[in-house]
């Protein structure tokens, strides 16, 4: 059963692989591109439930015992990350369908697509630091050439800055690889952690630490996130809508991951200095969000908002605070992917971005305005609604450490949130209706269906929490102790 762990990574990389050959046949390419992720979904389902009954599982390929072979290792927080990333992705593949346009679907948008799906599974499931880098450059190569899909000028211009950021970003990790392994001999994130503990983390290793958190912080948007609004306002929506979901989220993940297995050991200096980025990102973020009155550039300081919130429940090191930031995680992932399809329709319908040029979509368009409302109440967290639980829970944890300056952050953001979500959804939907049906740029035919999805998924975590609180609570207790896993990997 253990083999299954690498599924989520082998069946979207060999289905990839298979329709670069019949690029040409559409049809054929979606139907394999959604079976592949329906599939890669019911499989991290079931090893979620596995996790629940046996605890860690791992896979050591080749046979080679760790430390010494390419380790996969499912935690139940990396096989969370996995299912949500297929049930999001499956959403925005389906709305492709009808929006990315016949031209694109046939310069291997699909294969792509899949291949940034292989990058984020494997960068969750991936027990190797230097692997982890690999997974990180699969999902962003793929994301290089999806960002200039359609080839319009401000898309290339964005995706220079986005590539070159990215490329930095990766030549400061090669190098903190090669430091860490010159001190340690090891790149197990497992047996790193063993290590570490054993020797102590001296002034050196949390220079590293620091290192890892400018790497991870520039892939996550957190706190330089100067690339971010651009990048993600240009390509089309469905691969906006998954570049918010996930690919921010592959650096918080990776944050978590390293402070709470490898960095644990001097949180005065390391967690402090999260908290303060978090912090910063969170104030930056509410400026921008209520600053602009383009539809995507509100979208995407909302981003990086979350980001900021999210990373905030690290900093407590607390049960609280990290149950907090795995529930607002996965509700970020679909609430994201959630508004930034209905952005995009918003843009298709009126064929601007510019709120001042839009009004009273909502008599025409009742189901789209209703929904991105209950997503907009989600985003602010209002109960029982998906958002509610991780900013209760993450405030919490603030509060219980001391940390009072940046749960009170994190909730005045809340408020920015709210403000600039109803700022957006008073002007494209409210008031009077300036576009007859004649007028309107596009047709919504097939692209209500995924968002419905998305909803539904939405309020089933918010009014269902219940039902998944022990996979969180497990989750929460394998990432506060790193000997389970550190056991699990090493046996």
């Amino acid at each position: 059963m253990n083999n299954l762990l690498i599924m989520p990574v082998i069946i979207p990389l060999i289905v990839g692989m298979v329709l670069i050959i019949f690029h040409k046949n559409i049809v054929l390419q979606r139907a394999l591109s959604l079976f592949a992720l329906f599939l890669s979904g019911f499989i991290a389902f079931v090893m979620m439930n596995q996790v629940r009954e046996k605890g860690i599982q791992t896979l050591q390929l080749g046979g080679w015992e760790a430390p010494f072979g390419i380790s996969f290792v499912g935690d139940m927080f990396s096989v969370l990350l996995v299912l949500t990333t297929c049930i999001v992705s499956s959403c925005c593949l389906i709305f492709a369908f009808r929006s990315i346009g016949e031209k694109n679907e046939k310069l291997y948008f699909y294969p792509l697509f899949l291949f940034l799906i292989v990058g984020v599974n494997g960068s969750f499931l991936t027990g190797d630091l230097f692997n982890l880098y690999v997974f990180f450059e699969v999902f962003l190569l793929a994301s290089y050439v999806l960002i200039t899909l359609g080839g319009g000028k401000k898309q290339l211009r964005e995706s220079l800055k986005y590539v070159f950021i990215n490329i930095v970003s990766s030549a400061f990790f090669l190098i903190g690889v090669a430091y860490l392994y010159s001190i340690t001999g090891t790149l197990n994130l497992a047996h790193l952690s063993f290590r570490i503990a054993e020797a102590g983390q001296d002034g050196l290793i949390t220079t590293i630490a620091l290192l890892f958190l400018i790497v991870f912080s520039l892939k996550a948007g957190l706190l330089l996130f100067f690339w971010l609004p651009g990048s993600y306002s240009v390509p089309p929506t469905a691969i906006a809508a998954i570049f918010a979901a996930l690919l921010t989220k592959v650096g918080i993940y990776s944050i978590f991951r390293m402070f709470t297995l490898v960095f644990y050991h001097e949180p005065q200096i390391t967690h402090l200095m999260i908290g303060i980025l978090a912090a910063v990102t969170m104030l930056l973020g509410a400026a921008g969000a209520t600053g602009y009155m383009d539809v995507r550039k509100i979208l995407t300081y909302n981003v990086v908002i979350s980001v900021g919130f999210i990373v905030a429940g690290l900093v407590t090191m607390t049960e609280a605070g990290i149950t907090g930031s795995i529930y607002y995680l996965i509700h970020d992932m679909i609430i994201k992917a959630l508004v930034f399809l209905i952005g995009g329709t918003i843009i298709l319908i009126t064929g601007t971005s510019d709120l001042r040029e839009m009004s009273g979509l909502i008599r025409r368009h009742p189901q789209l305005g209703w929904i991105f409302f209950i997503g907009t109440l989600s985003m602010v967290g209002i109960p029982p609604l998906s958002g509610f639980l991780g900013k209760v829970f993450i405030t919490q944890g603030t509060f219980e450490t001391g940390y009072y300056w940046l749960g009170g952050i994190g909730l005045l953001a809340s408020i920015f949130i709210l403000l600039s979500m109803i700022k957006l959804f008073m002007n494209a939907f409210w008031g009077e209706t300036i576009l007859s049906e004649d007028e309107e740029k596009g047709s919504i035919r097939g692209l209500l269906f995924p968002i419905a999805l998305l909803l539904v998924v939405s309020l089933a975590l918010g009014i269902g929490a219940e039902g998944i609180q022990a996979y969180i609570a497990q989750a929460t207790e394998q990432l506060l102790n790193p000997s389970l896993y550190i056991e699990a990997v090493l046996k």
